[in-house]
């Protein structure tokens, strides 16, 4: 409770919870949306929206970081509510396929902007180290709530209304989480220890490659992508095709992915304070894998069913929280608080690059060449990213890994994150 007696920061959680769940409601309208255009091909036409969104998120995160110290976040992030809630009040207008491309490219500059700058104002206000370990599992929460609940909300409204209505909810979600965001005190950035624009966007990614613990959470984010590509691809052509659901069945089905992850989100602050970080997402990376194999075998062996969807669907949805939920703690322990942002930035940038990698196979390959194949090879990429993290990132990595020639120097870890960097070992 003493996380939510911070003023801003129950303001700002209170602005991330409502943008979260009008993006839920975009998610599963864009993929009716895909639907209604292309029919069988709505997989293909998901996949490309899905990897516009990544090359934005690849391009512009990094050049956020870059800029961000150089005019107010409040007056930012409000700012880029404003654009997110016009750009999508316009979807349901489209009438062509590439319609939707462009406007999820300008949708997703703006949030690619938005989400690593959110990120970075936390631990400026929540300074406590506890409390800040709860922030980014609370965040966590509300992230698999939004999974969750979104798409429920979704299936109870589309017995009502028409899908592309949705869109108009996702609008004011982001128009409100604005106002809260204006209403917050949101510190400016500290001014970053490199003056030129290439080295500031430049300085999160050298941080990632020289740092034993991040390059492995390099690798388990393509862990996270493969098995979350399966999800958020393919379950609108499985439900609708395969199963032969309706538009509330395909909400009910990701529902189900997001009720595994609020699970395991809801236990992982008590778990955080006794397990490694580590340790806790190496085992969600092996959940993955087997998620996405059991997700191949199911499809491979004949007609789908119901039952054996949604709980696979579900043991993806918790490996997602395992390795996704400790990520924060680990780059707040590996960086100085001056480099947190472009950490961030950085890890926001190299995340969505995996899913770069991953929404193609989903989408493309999973229309010409059938799901199986493509959830084979998802499922050999998830396998691959949970071996490389386990290279990647040494078993006993701690101070020497924060003090060693190839990491940053002693003053990188502040004084008050020296338990959390022994746990993150």
């Amino acid at each position: 409770m003493s996380l939510f007696a911070i003023r801003d920061y129950r303001r700002l959680f209170s602005a991330q919870i409502i943008a979260l769940f009008g993006t839920g409601l975009t998610t599963v309208a864009l993929g009716l949306l895909a639907y209604d255009l292309a029919g069988p091909r709505a997989g293909t036409v998901l996949g490309t929206a899905l990897t516009v969104k990544m090359v934005m998120y690849v391009v512009i995160a990094p050049l956020t970081a870059a800029y961000v110290d150089r005019f107010p976040r409040r007056t930012f992030l409000v700012l880029l509510d404003v654009v997110r809630g016009a750009v999508v009040l316009a979807l349901p207008l489209v009438s062509e396929i590439w319609h939707i491309y462009v406007l999820i490219g300008l949708l997703q500059a703006a949030s690619a902007a938005f989400t690593p700058t959110f990120q970075a104002v936390i631990p400026d206000i929540v300074t406590d180290e506890s409390d800040y370990t709860r922030a980014l599992s609370a965040s966590q929460v509300a992230s698999t709530m939004e999974s969750l609940l979104s798409p429920v909300l979704a299936a109870v409204a589309l017995a009502f209304i028409s899908f592309d209505l949705l869109f108009l909810g996702t609008s004011a979600g982001f128009l409100l989480s604005g106002l809260l965001v204006l209403s917050a005190r949101v510190p400016d950035a500290r001014p970053s220890a490199h003056t030129r624009a290439w080295d500031k966007a430049a300085a999160g990614i050298r941080t990632f490659l020289r740092t034993p613990r991040l390059r492995g959470v390099m690798a388990l984010n393509l862990v996270v992508a493969a098995a979350g590509s399966i999800v958020v691809v393919n379950t609108v052509n499985h439900v609708r095709d395969r199963l032969g659901g309706s538009q509330s069945d395909v909400a009910w089905m990701l529902a189900a992915s997001g009720g595994g992850t609020l699970l395991a989100a809801l236990a992982l602050p008590r778990v955080l304070d006794r397990i490694a970080a580590r340790t806790v997402m190496m085992t969600g990376a092996a959940v993955l894998v087997g998620g996405t194999v059991a997700a191949a075998a199911l499809i491979a062996a004949g007609p789908a069913a119901w039952t054996g969807t949604a709980v696979v669907w579900a043991v993806i949805g918790v490996g997602m929280a395992l390795v996704i939920t400790p990520t924060g703690q680990v780059l707040r322990a590996s960086v100085e608080p001056n480099a947190i942002p472009g950490a961030f930035a950085a890890q926001f940038s190299l995340s969505h690059l995996a899913w770069l990698i991953t929404y193609p196979i989903a989408g493309q390959l999973g229309t010409s060449a059938g799901l199986p194949l493509a959830w084979t090879v998802l499922a050999a990429l998830a396998g691959a990213g949970t071996l490389g993290a386990l290279l990647l990132w040494p078993r006993h990595d701690g101070r020497r890994a924060a003090t060693g020639p190839t990491a940053p120097g002693p003053a990188a870890v502040p004084r008050t994150d020296r338990s959390t960097l022994a746990k993150a070992a």
